[in-house]
């Protein structure tokens, strides 16, 4: 998730794409640019870091014009660093582009291009976009861009300008967002709403494959046939801060609703029923897989949480043993790694330490080490054997949602890769999982739909001193994610049990009115975890379940049920922990807490 914006009108227009960037910092921060026409063509400025170091280049070497495109960006392909970053030109300088979003077929086009002589410098997928523009331009830029995105498969929100029609900014959206802010003999491009407050509040919002216009004469807005259409502005009432959050009240709440794109991004590229699966740059072959003889996962807090899940997913699928362990232990406990030996660590940030400790010690002991993140030049991904990134875009709220998602996905397309190349699932097999994996993110958004019975539970259940977790298989993974959740943001007392372990302890704890979070989403163990929520409504609690769709019969053991759309039951943890977010969410609101910043907890946890 990157931030863009664009300015045509009569003022200098980088003060205002950085005024516009600083509000959409939040969106990414691994480098920043700008790109400004004026009569002497297209002059670009863009460096590694925060937008600080850009604004100081900028008062260096100031860039002078009243037409111009910026970019803040969150890296998705290719490190951050200078020739990175964005705007992105062709050779001549004669187009440049920012991009938000993810080009899937970058790699066929990049080809190709490099085939009709185009040259490129960076890393990005962004940079076939000016040059496939460049390929199409006949003298029209609104036509050029259309023929471009036409041949572009993924996401995209993208801003254009060209030194041969200076006159003219063109920007066109699918999948990501884009608004056209409306000024005074003025006009605005954004990826979000913040941007442009400062200068006005009347905007357009773009709907998918809409093109727009920025001209002297004002905005055109074109359908994909070219087609001009007319829609009624949209009239902001909201404070900044607000608009910040997408207008969500928290961030937490609108990374938990980014969920289905974020699920959608990580797979994009990687997941597809036409081809097989595809994990970027990690070159693990069929024979490589049969020297190992067993793999170690290690994480900590919620990405253990999500390497638990791809235990499960990795022993099933591929059949290859699994030991999951949490990093800040697994590093004292002399693991019996060897040369045989395949380490994933999880890392969202990919800078923490107990994790890049195991990284480094596996390395010594000469395992091969494959790292989960999602920060693209995180020490983790860069000091790793191999890396897969989860496409989550930044998490402002520190407990994490989406990230977690994403390492879901992740752990899902490492399994289904393994049991490819050790042929321990049929291709029938493996595409009726990719098929079920694609419709995750379709099954994520019927899942927020819940939200009445989740807040009304909530109302119920804020004052309580303790809650309870419980679930099997797949389900109890998942449950210890969803008390972490409550613990983190609430401050209220949980566990999570699995349910075969009630009466091994833990029921003494039960008593009259205790609450129970109970999941019952895995087919071959439903009928146990419902004899295990028996034993604690026997003994006085009050129960929720989340279930799949079509088990009406839990309704008789439990008080309420929240109901997931069917899907696999290996891919049910996407679509339950869902639920659990919101319940720790509504629960913390309910008590006046901080969801976006805990108390004494960090984003980051960069210390042993």
């Amino acid at each position: 998730m990157c931030g863009i914006v664009g300015y045509f009108g009569l003022r200098e227009a980088a003060p205002l794409l950085i005024d516009g960037l600083q509000k959409l910092e939040y969106r990414g921060y691994d480098s920043a640019g700008v790109a400004i026409s004026n009569e002497e063509g297209i002059k670009v400025s863009k460096c590694k870091g925060r937008l600080a170091n850009l604004e100081s280049k900028l008062i260096e070497t100031p860039l002078k014009g009243n037409v111009g495109i910026g970019h803040t960006r969150w890296a998705t392909h290719g490190e951050p660093s200078d020739v990175n970053s964005h705007p992105h030109s062709n050779s001549k300088i004669s187009i440049s582009v920012v991009h938000n979003g993810i080009i899937e077929n970058y790699l066929k086009l990049r080809e190709w291009l490099i085939s009709k002589g185009y040259e490129f410098l960076s890393e990005t997928d962004t940079e076939v976009i000016p040059n496939l523009i460049d390929y199409y331009y006949e003298g029209n830029l609104i036509e050029a861009v259309m023929k471009a995105v036409s041949s572009m498969e993924g996401s995209y929100a993208i801003g254009v300008i060209c030194s041969k029609e200076p006159d003219k900014l063109v920007a066109v959206r699918k999948d990501s967002p884009l608004i056209v802010g409306l000024g005074k003999n003025e006009s605005f491009i954004a990826s979000d709403i913040p941007a442009v407050l400062n200068h006005t509040r009347d905007i357009y919002l773009l709907e998918d494959k809409e093109f727009v216009v920025l001209t002297q004469q004002g905005v055109t807005l074109l359908n994909e046939m070219g087609e001009e259409i007319t829609k009624e502005p949209y009239h902001v009432t909201w404070n900044a801060d607000a608009a910040e959050k997408g207008g969500y009240e928290d961030f937490m709440l609108k990374e938990i609703h980014e969920q289905p794109k974020a699920i959608k991004d990580t797979m994009a590229s990687r997941i597809s029923l036409d081809h097989d699966i595809i994990l970027d740059k990690i070159t693990i072959t069929k024979e490589n897989l049969k020297e190992i003889d067993r793999i170690f996962m290690v994480a900590c807090g919620t990405a253990y949480h999500a390497a638990v899940v791809g235990k499960y997913a990795i022993e099933k699928l591929a059949k290859i043993p699994v030991e999951v362990d949490i990093a800040s232990e697994f590093r004292y406990r002399e693991p019996l790694i060897t040369e045989k030996s395949l380490v994933i660590v999880v890392s969202q940030s990919g800078e923490t330490a107990d994790t890049l400790a195991v990284l480094r010690d596996s390395k010594k002991k000469g395992a091969r080490v494959i790292a989960v993140t999602n920060v693209v030049g995180s020490s983790v991904s860069r000091e790793a054997d191999d890396v897969l990134y989860t496409w989550a875009g930044p998490e402002i709220a520190v407990a994490s949602t989406k990230a977690y998602v994403t390492q879901l996905i992740a752990m899902y397309i490492i399994a289904l890769h393994f049991a490819a190349l050790k042929e321990s699932l049929s291709s029938e097999e493996i595409y009726d999982i990719k098929k079920a994996m694609l419709e995750l993110p379709t099954l994520a958004e019927e899942t927020l739909e819940n939200k009445d019975v989740l807040q009304k539970f909530a109302d119920q259940t804020y004052m309580e001193r303790d809650m309870f977790f419980l679930g099997r298989g797949l389900d109890y993974a998942v449950s210890m994610e969803g008390s972490l959740k409550l613990k983190e943001i609430s401050y209220i007392h949980s566990e999570a049990y699995a349910g075969g372990e009630l009466k091994h302890g833990p029921i003494a704890l039960i008593e009259k009115g205790t609450v129970v979070i109970a999941c019952v989403t895995q087919s071959y163990l439903a009928d146990k975890m419902v004899s295990n929520i028996k034993e604690v409504v026997t003994r006085g609690a009050k129960v929720i379940a989340i279930a799949l769709e079509g088990n009406t019969d839990i309704e008789k053991s439990v008080d309420s049920v929240i109901y997931l759309p069917k899907t696999l039951d290996i891919l049910t943890p996407v679509l339950s922990v869902i639920p659990l977010q919101l319940i720790a969410y509504y629960v913390a609101k309910q008590k006046a807490c901080d969801v976006d910043k805990p108390r004494n907890l960090a984003k980051s946890v960069t210390v042993e």
